[in-house]
């Protein structure tokens, strides 16, 4: 798996307060984003297919919450969304007031059967899901 961490950077003059550092590749037990082999697999065969992607983790709370598989020039990041890593090339972001509100909870990107909903890119028979503490805590 790959393991990026999203560190909170200090506000340089004239910048405002809460602004984030890119992701640091990191050795500690704190990681924001990380895959299944069977979510970067995928990845990689809708890259080759489609070209460069981007991940974006929707706003809803655990069954409302899959992430959205875009083409990267379909939408860009904007200024509030946090790039938590990237997995097998492929950024990953989340609005960074959705990020806190969730209380800065780790990410695991993975497939179930079923084709994806939406807008998102997928296989005919999988699409993406996020697994979270978060979401598991808040279901129990």
């Amino acid at each position: 798996m790959i393991a990026l961490s999203l560190t909170r950077s200090t506000p340089e003059a004239g910048a405002a307060a809460g602004t984030y550092a890119r992701p640091m590749r990191t050795t500690d037990d704190r990681t924001a984003i990380t895959a299944t082999p069977q979510a970067t697999d995928m990845l990689r065969r809708l890259v080759l297919k489609h070209g460069p992607l981007v991940l974006f983790q929707s706003g809803g709370c655990c069954d409302g919450s899959l992430p959205l598989c875009l083409l990267e020039d379909d939408l860009a990041p904007g200024p509030g969304d946090v790039l938590l890593g990237e997995i097998a090339g492929v950024p990953f972001y989340i609005d960074a007031d959705q990020y806190h509100r969730w209380s800065e909870p780790e990410f695991v990107l993975d497939v179930a059967s079923g084709a994806p909903e939406g807008f998102s890119l997928g296989l005919s028979d999988a699409h993406f899901v996020t697994l979270s503490p978060f979401c598991h805590s808040k279901a129990a």
